[in-house]
């Protein structure tokens, strides 16, 4: 019998075990009979739904970009280096895990694709298909992956024996998402639109949205927009006519969701303690950690759909007023009731209204009072409530990978990128942002709509709308690297208020509370607080370091150790 790996990744874990060196899946029992049946098909197939295979790297990506801080550093648990320090390295735990998870999937895929022929006659073609579609589209979606963050990648499709593995190379990016695409093709022949009744897996229009996804990455703007218009064109998908509702772990099946991960805290599914401390406020008992940049603030538009440096609607002193809708059902507007507490971090607000108790109360999103409070005085409200301070904070939002809000933004990129600008370009963006409102896309005007431009503005149009909608969701990184503006976003400071004496004294005092003047929006939607620092009224928290070669990723070192014909990226 051939014995086989899961990944590259895990080799050195096996060569390094002196104890066994029985190397089958033991979830999948013993290779040579395994996959005869459908309960050992459900079984190997339920295990593509693992958690960790997914939530790398969109569950946290939003750390990497222009849209957070985190107090005044930057933040990466577990490893010495980070993204935004320009110390990548292929040691890093981000960069191991992504590779390391992704092999592992693309394993359990291949090992059902080469064995379900066991249970020919055994199980109903359909069913089978099904079973062999989810392998597709699982192995699909993580070569594609693999290719944005690494380039070149050791590409398999069989079970490897370790001599085979410790022997593999880089197979060329192009070529490994043409079978990328081939495998998303199959997946779409072969997956059902819906699954009824029964549990939701992978689908149809999953596959076409996440091939959607990857070919804009990849700038094959033909196969995205053929792909999100295949989506489009199934009909079952709607946006939620809630924006706020749609991310609280409250909402489960919703016609928005495309693919999600549900999560359970019956099963013991749950998002990470790590993450809900860090979300909810400190009045609610959390850290408020984990906070919006005031990039972000600065980048929504104001209800007259211009930017906040060329409205009349815009006021400093008030940031949060006359904004998209979309500002405030993501940032925590000051003075406003979250999590069963008023919020506001203004240095002279020391007591703030409890809700659960009627009462005033210490004020310890205030750095005044609480010295670890958010050093720039936001925090996130998308997608949490006072939900997370119950069942001992385990909270069991969806992890959602897939919307069709994005598969509009989609549609509509690539069609601008290919300048095939007409009206279902303009009605795709709009029906994002009339939904912002509370409205349908033909209410013109009733909300700020956008209107056919040429393709340098509605090339501006889509990008501004992707932030503002997809804020906080993990799909800022690759926006910017496929834009190529990482460098330019990624490079600078994160700005955070004076501290609270001198708050008070240069900033409240004077009535320049939160921004003493307009920050200036660049023609990349970028915003510019130089001025502001310059005139003493704020400080300078982490700064973003982003290097060319982090384009790319390395190859992670234990591997490049264990397979000598690995080559690196160049840069590292």
């Amino acid at each position: 019998m051939k014995k086989s790996i899961y990944t590259l990744a895990a080799l050195g874990i096996m060569l390094s075990s002196c104890e066994s060196m029985d190397l089958e899946p033991k979830a999948q029992g013993n290779s040579a009979s395994w996959y005869s049946n459908e309960t050992e098909l459900e079984m190997a197939v339920n295990e593509f739904y693992i958690l960790g295979y997914w939530n790398q790297p969109l569950e946290g990506s939003e750390q990497w970009t222009d849209n957070f801080t985190y107090r005044n550093q930057n933040r990466n648990p577990g490893s010495n280096g980070t993204v935004l320090d320009g110390t990548l390295n292929g040691q890093q735990w981000e960069v191991y895990s992504l590779w390391q998870q992704s092999y592992k999937l693309i394993a359990r895929a291949n090992s059902l694709l080469n064995n379900y022929h066991r249970a020919e006659g055994k199980v109903a073609p359909s069913k089978l298909n099904r079973y062999v579609g989810e392998a597709y589209f699982a192995r699909a979606c993580k070569y594609a992956e693999l290719t944005c963050y690494y380039g070149d990648v050791p590409y398999m499709t069989g079970l490897e024996t370790i001599s085979e593995a410790t022997q593999k190379t880089r197979m060329p990016k192009e070529e490994v998402r043409k079978l990328a695409y081939e495998d998303f093709d199959k997946a779409i022949e072969y997956l059902p639109v819906d699954y009824g009744t029964a549990a939701v897996h992978f689908t149809k229009g999953a596959a076409l949205a996440m091939k959607a996804r990857f070919a804009l990455y990849f700038g094959d703007y033909e196969t995205a927009a053929k792909s999100a218009k295949a989506c489009m064109d199934l009909g079952i998908y709607s946006l939620e006519p809630d924006y706020g509702k749609l991310f609280l772990q409250s909402t489960k099946e919703n016609p928005e969701k495309i693919f999600v991960i549900p999560r359970s805290i019956v099963d013991d599914v749950i998002l990470d303690a790590w993450y809900v401390n860090n979300g909810l406020p400190r009045n609610a008992g959390g850290y408020g950690s984990d906070n919006p940049s005031w990039d972000l603030l600065a980048a929504y538009l104001c209800t007259d759909g211009l930017p906040i440096d060329e409205s009349s609607l815009f006021n400093p002193r008030n940031p949060f007023e006359n904004r998209d809708p979309r500002c405030t059902m993501t940032i925590v507007e000051f003075g406003t009731e979250h999590c069963g507490f008023e919020y506001n971090p203004r240095p002279d607000v020391k007591q703030v209204m409890n809700y659960t108790t009627g009462k005033m109360q210490s004020n310890q999103d205030n750095r005044a009072v609480a010295q670890y409070a958010s050093f720039n005085g936001l925090i996130w409200k998308k997608g949490i409530d006072a939900s997370w301070t119950e069942n001992g904070k385990k909270v069991e939002r969806d992890y959602m990978i897939m919307r069709y809000a994005d598969v509009l933004l989609m549609y509509a990129e690539a069609k601008i990128e290919l300048n095939q600008i007409d009206e279902s370009v303009v009605n795709a963006i709009n029906t994002v942002r009339a939904r912002a409102y509370g409205l349908q896309a033909a209410n013109t005007t009733m909300y700020p709509a956008v209107e056919m431009g040429d393709q340098a503005t509605m090339r501006k149009a889509v990008r501004i709308e992707r932030r503002m909608e997809l804020a906080n969701e993990g799909l800022r990184y690759m926006d910017l690297i496929r834009w190529n503006l990482a460098e330019k976003a990624l490079n600078g400071y994160n700005y955070i208020n004076l501290q609270p004496s001198d708050c008070l004294e240069k900033v409240v005092k004077k009535d320049l509370w939160l921004w003493g003047m307009t920050p200036q929006i660049d023609e990349d939607g970028l915003a510019d607080f130089s001025a502001l620092y310059n005139a003493g009224l704020c400080g300078l928290g982490a700064k973003r370091v982003f290097p060319a070669h982090q384009m790319l990723w390395p190859i992670p070192t234990y591997d490049r150790q264990l397979c000598p014909n690995l080559t690196n990226n160049p840069g590292y």
